[in-house]
């Protein structure tokens, strides 16, 4: 073997066993990444999700606000028809009659549409504070990462375990949306 061969040999030793030693830095690198993308995908979706739902829970709301209109206007019809004069007292009678059953339809609807429109209001609720923890969890991760880089250019295990810290509370922040309902 040459002096050449043998300081190239050296070289990679040297090489191989930094290698060695930044490994678990760039392997914690990558894996955080992974996390952040995946994090900011699933953010995104629970923001578009409690979008659509509160759009729906608009829907929902001007649908019990025609109702409730119409159950007034019925209600001013009724109060009219209780003041005029109706000579044929059986069409006076079946009038009568029919925008009471009226009302009772309006009442019972607007309820109903009243809790359609609460329970999707829940659900934006719950969607905002699932997107809220996926928005910390990511940046969590992203500080992670962050710092996990520089203990790859510095070599100091100090930084890579200060990462991992950062990483660590950002899954938390992520698997805690488990216990939101």
């Amino acid at each position: 073997m040459s002096s050449n061969e043998i300081h190239e040999f050296e070289e990679n030793a040297e090489r191989g066993a930094h290698d060695l030693t930044v490994r678990p830095f760039a392997f914690t690198m990558s894996l955080l990444a992974l996390l952040v993308a995946v994090t900011t995908v699933e953010g995104h979706r629970l923001h578009t999700s409690a979008v659509l739902e509160q759009n729906r829970a608009n829907d929902q709301w001007n649908l019990y606000a025609e109702k409730r209109i119409r159950s007034y206007a019925t209600a001013l019809e009724t109060d009219q028809f209780s003041v005029e004069v109706i000579a044929d007292k059986t069409a006076a009678a079946r009038l009568e009659k029919a925008y009471a059953d009226h009302q009772a339809k309006w009442a019972n609807d607007l309820k109903e549409e009243q809790e359609k429109a609460t329970a999707l209001e829940a659900k934006v609720a719950i969607a905002e504070a699932h997107a809220d923890r996926f928005d910390l969890a990511e940046a969590l991760l992203e500080i992670g990462l962050f710092i996990t880089s520089i203990a790859l250019l510095t070599r100091e295990r100090f930084y890579w375990y200060l990462g991992i810290a950062f990483s660590v509370g950002g899954i938390l922040s992520a698997a805690s949306v488990l216990l939101i309902k």
